[in-house]
């Protein structure tokens, strides 16, 4: 079938999702890929919901991607005696490293990489920033603060230390294990939380190696000292907006995103966008006119996936939340702007390589000739697919590959549909004939199209995009 949208939908699996029937609707309601929390869940429950995506993709022929998000440090308050406290405005507020229950007066901070990182005239941020705390005084055991902002303080929640960077690793000894635990399984996507710098995807590579493409998560205003390379050293970025709303001026985070897309498209590196963009749907039938435009707004800025968190995790509503995604993204695809949009943010520089060239060229094809109805790309490794996505062709975009494992991760790109074919890659004289074929039994192309082929030869050598190629189909 053809595809319904070019911009995907990544959704999270959690209580109100994890049956068969729940996700098999999901699926049919336009889910492209799975995000499984490793914060939340046991290693036999996350395999459970693993078998049952993979058994419904096979059932529907889809090839659907599985993304297992890695929970990364948790930088917590200890317990209160009463449970919680009121902390006043311009009250003195200690915490510090005693695991004696807490009061009004002080509580325990079980995190001495945080006493080392803390200065004075320094602010914490605890309980998604709805609590602020001006540092006078501190050493490697004790912060005594000022109350800036008040409220209600509970054990457990969260603390964030803006423009901070702490000494302490991404990747935690659960994640790792966390980690080892998901590759064996066989999922096609490691997301990595608390990226503060390249080191930490680098280390990530290590662990990982080649049995999972990494997605790094930008939520540290650090990540964004090193954009670049970050990007450049992961195989997917995730717009984290509920941390980064928090750790930097709300307000920035708009322009943090669209600076974070942009860059993605530059790297040809998919990128979600993710966190609150049908939040009110956790409760309702139906999201705010302000969610709507938000999640219109990141399909127009071009994100090659849009998530869906609690809505679809422990929400009422799960299905109901994405048939909306869905129906947004239809909605903005139809308008002629939106491809306008896409243009004009194609890049105006020389082509760096040959691959470059021609992946730009085959989308431009289109604009001198009639009746174009696809682009096949061959790819072997997810190279030329990724590459074609990147100039957001106003073409349907069919990835042909000979390997299971790149045609899932394809469910989270752009434009890209995936069709597995291992024959086509024995020989070159095969690969029009497969193309139209693909093109034609699919609904993609009819009689009097042309199609675009681009592929690198040798057939299935990684990394090599040389050819293109353009067929009528009689």
């Amino acid at each position: 079938m053809p595809l319904q949208t070019k911009t995907k939908i990544l959704a999270t699996i959690g209580p109100s999702s994890a049956t068969k029937e729940q996700i098999e609707k999901l699926i049919d309601a336009g889910v492209d890929g799975f995000r499984f929390n490793f914060s939340h869940g046991t290693h036999e429950e996350h395999k459970e919901r693993y078998d049952i995506v993979r058994k419904l993709a096979k059932a529907k022929n889809r090839h659907i991607s599985i993304l297992a998000d890695m929970q990364g440090p948790k930088l917590r308050v200890g317990d209160f005696k009463d449970g919680k406290v009121f902390l006043k405005e311009g009250e003195t507020f200690v915490l510090d490293l005693d695991k004696a229950l807490g009061d009004e007066r002080r509580v325990n901070l079980p995190h001495p990489e945080i006493f080392a990182a803390l200065k004075p005239g320094d602010d914490l941020l605890l309980n998604d920033g709805s609590i602020v705390l001006h540092v006078e005084d501190c050493n490697e055991s004790m912060a005594r603060t000022t109350v800036k902002v008040g409220g209600y303080l509970s054990g457990h929640k969260g603390v964030n230390l803006p423009n901070t960077q702490l000494p302490i690793s991404a990747i935690t000894p659960k994640d790792e294990e966390d980690m080892k635990f998901a590759l064996k399984l066989g999922v096609d996507w490691i997301g990595m939380s608390f990226v503060q710098t390249a080191a930490d995807v680098r280390r990530a590579r290590e662990l990982i190696g080649d049995k999972a493409w990494l997605i790094s998560k930008l939520e540290k205003p650090s990540a964004i000292d090193e954009l670049d390379e970050i990007i450049r050293l992961s195989d997917a970025i995730m717009v984290a907006r509920g941390d980064l709303g928090v750790e930097c001026p709300i307000q920035t985070v708009p322009v943090l995103q669209k600076r974070i897309v942009t860059a993605c498209r530059k790297y040809a590196r998919p990128v979600i966008v993710a966190t609150q963009m049908l939040e009110s749907m956790i409760n309702n039938p139906s999201p705010t006119r302000a969610e709507v435009s938000d999640v219109a707004t990141a399909v127009y800025d071009g994100a090659d996936t849009v998530m869906l968190s609690a809505e679809t995790a422990a929400g009422k509503y799960p299905v109901e939340a994405v048939k909306m995604m869905r129906d947004i993204i239809i909605q903005v695809e139809s308008d002629p702007l939106f491809y306008t949009c896409m243009q004009n943010s194609r890049r105006n520089h020389c082509c760096a390589d040959e691959a470059d060239a021609i992946t730009y060229a085959a989308s431009d094809i289109p604009t001198v000739l009639n009746n174009v109805a696809a682009i096949v790309t061959y790819t072997s490794s997810g190279f030329t697919t990724l590459l074609t996505a990147r100039e957001r062709p106003n073409l349907p975009i069919l990835a042909v590959t000979p390997d299971v494992s790149v045609a899932r991760k394809m469910a989270l790109v752009w434009g890209a549909k995936s069709f597995i074919n291992k024959d086509s890659f024995k020989s070159f004289d095969k690969i029009e004939d497969i193309a139209v074929k693909i093109a034609v039994e699919n609904g993609f192309a009819h009689s009097g199209d042309h199609i675009i082929i681009t592929a690198g030869f040798p057939l299935g050598k990684k990394g090599r995009t040389n050819m293109l190629h353009t067929v009528y189909i009689p």
